[in-house]
């Protein structure tokens, strides 16, 4: 596996927070973020079941310009 470092959350301290990665060979994309609170949950399963092994997790959207970029790193249209 090959984690492309995208962003960390610009508004902490670089430590402990959200973050996006790309997996450059399944072209995946990796969040670290918040663990979804209960309310979150609820209304997320509405829409179905979480299985095990999957996870919702919640991101700040000041992060969006970082999720755009691993967007474009993970279909190849970042220039390099």
């Amino acid at each position: 596996m090959a984690l492309r470092f995208i962003a960390k959350d610009p508004n902490t301290d670089g430590a402990n927070c959200p973050t996006v990665w790309v997996d450059d060979e399944t072209k995946e994309l990796v969040f670290q973020g918040w663990d979804a609170d209960a309310e979150t949950l609820v209304k997320c399963l509405e829409s179905g079941h979480i299985p095990e092994g999957e996870s919702v997790v919640r991101l700040p959207a000041r992060m969006v310009e970082a999720i755009r970029k691993a967007c474009d790193v993970a279909d190849g249209s970042a220039v390099r």
